[in-house]
């Protein structure tokens, strides 16, 4: 019996138990097109390495990253074709004609520690071939990530 001021107890909903069906399915990362003009660029810090990519405790500790350095003035919704473009300029190994680029993102995880994610690749002349359309905010790329490239 519910006392002054109180509700009356309602009995449950009849049915079937809520079960749990886990998280919604993944769509597709949609990027809203940037204007360039409009928008300031964020700072890529690109760090480029012949035969793998750098190993996770390179990142350790922070200024004393890897030495080969490159920085790159660009859009999230910059993509690996335009990135492999930038980082063909910069390195020679990745001019050559059979060069295959790695992509990883570089980040800290949930403990501190940094994680590197390979994301995708392209190959330095083969336009179509590989992932070159896709572009850093579809990867999942985040503000303040670091960029490691493999050139192969």
């Amino acid at each position: 019996m519910a006392g002054r001021g109180e509700m009356p107890m309602r009995p449950a909903r009849p049915g079937p138990p809520m079960q749990y069906r886990g998280p919604p399915p993944m769509a597709r990362a949609r990027v809203e097109p940037i204007d360039r003009e409009k928008t300031c660029p964020l700072l890529l810090r690109v760090f480029t390495k012949v035969g793998g990519h750098h190993q996770n405790e390179e990142f350790a500790v922070r200024g004393k990253e890897p030495k080969d350095e490159v920085q790159i003035y660009t859009w999230k919704d910059a993509t690996l074709r335009e990135l492999t473009d930038l980082v063909k300029e910069v390195a020679l190994a990745a001019r050559k004609r059979n060069a295959r680029l790695s992509f990883a993102f570089v980040y800290p995880d949930k403990h501190g520690r940094f994680v590197v994610k390979e994301v995708g690749s392209t190959f330095s002349y083969g336009h179509g071939r590989g992932d070159d359309a896709k572009s850093l905010a579809e990867l999942g790329f985040q503000i303040g990530d670091y960029l490691s490239v493999a050139i192969y």
